[in-house]
């Protein structure tokens, strides 16, 4: 385990930890955005990189998608940057429009954190978001610890505590390509959920909870991502699933795989939903890890979450921590070769 500068940010340092699994594994994390900016697995043809990552930190702060971010307060949309909450409304950060996304113009995905703990194979850290924070209500204390585990995987764990009710919804949004190949069309992907969230045009969810069977949307057995182009049902994926099983238990939520590369990822996670982004609309103009330029479907999203816009529909699982309890999301990237 090595610590070091990776830049500075308003006079502070931004410090990059590489870990080590002992299996091989190598990752590292920087302190802005806990963001997870390479991570590099073993394979049958050697060490294979599985995520996007950008080379400085000033590249991270003018054109990263939120790559390998922790994004919140609440990840994902809230329609019309404002939601009702004990007889009071709160008016949030409008960042997209007349919405809200990944908590604001400085959500978490964009801060500065605060490494607390770390050893050879693990980190965690840490970020205080103060009463009022981009219009959220409750000084809130968010931690993240990464962990390789010994079998070739990573374990997630995001924690937040509050002392006043507020919506939080943590999420990792990691961009993943397991083969290194210009878009990740021809990866194969299964997601264990029979429905999906809806949305209007502008990606807030309409409150319908729609089956995805006989539609391009179904990915409940494994096949190409573009497979609906071939069925003449063009999809751009921005796509809150539904997942199967128990809220709250960790359960096999999506599987990724590469042909080409002959690496394999499982997704577990606690999570009730997860969001799968396709990366339509990536156009990073400068280069990122290993000189690779990031274009259009470079890399894909899988954010385990509460469901989008959740503070606006009461019959979505809730996303609201109230003072003296914890919110835990525990999710984990198992890979095989």
């Amino acid at each position: 385990m090595t610590i070091e500068r990776f830049g500075s940010l308003h006079g502070q340092d931004v410090l990059q930890i590489s870990l080590q699994g002992p299996d091989g594994m190598e990752m590292q994390v920087l302190t802005w955005g806990a963001v997870v900016r390479d991570l590099v697995v073993p394979s049958v043809a050697g060490s294979q990189r599985v995520v996007l990552g950008l080379n400085s930190i000033e590249d991270y702060v003018a054109h990263s998608p939120y790559f390998g971010a922790i994004v919140g307060r609440h990840a994902n949309r809230i329609g019309e940057a404002r939601f009702t909450l004990n007889g009071e409304t709160y008016r949030l950060d409008a960042n997209e429009g007349r919405n809200q996304l990944h908590g604001g113009t400085m959500g978490f995905g964009t801060r500065l954190w605060s490494l607390v703990d770390h050893s050879s194979s693990s980190a965690t850290l840490s970020l205080v978001s103060e009463d009022g924070d981009m219009g959220y209500p409750g000084r809130l204390i968010a931690t993240c610890t990464y962990t390789l585990l010994p079998s070739c995987g990573l374990r997630i764990v995001l924690e937040a505590t509050c002392d006043q009710p507020t919506p939080v919804n943590l999420t990792t949004h990691g961009y993943f390509n397991l083969d290194g190949s210009a878009d990740i069309l021809a990866h194969h992907l299964m997601i264990a959920a029979d429905y999906i969230t809806p949305t209007r045009p502008d990606l807030i969810p309409t409150g319908e909870i729609r089956r995805v069977a006989n539609t391009g949307y179904d990915f409940t057995t494994l096949r190409p991502i573009g497979a609906a182009e071939f069925m003449h049902e063009r999809i751009l994926y921005d796509t809150n699933y539904v997942l199967q099983g128990p809220y709250g238990e960790l359960r096999h939520a999506a599987t990724l795989a590469s042909l080409r590369s002959g690496v394999a990822m499982e997704l577990w996670t606690t999570e009730p939903g997860l969001q799968f982004y396709d990366g339509h609309l990536m156009d990073i103009p400068v280069h990122g890890l290993g000189e690779t330029k990031y274009g259009r479907h470079g890399g894909l999203c899988l954010e385990p979450q509460r469901f989008p816009d959740s503070p606006n529909k009461a019959h979505f699982p809730s996303s609201i921590l109230v003072p003296g309890q914890v919110s835990r999301q525990v999710s984990e990237l198992r890979f095989a070769r």
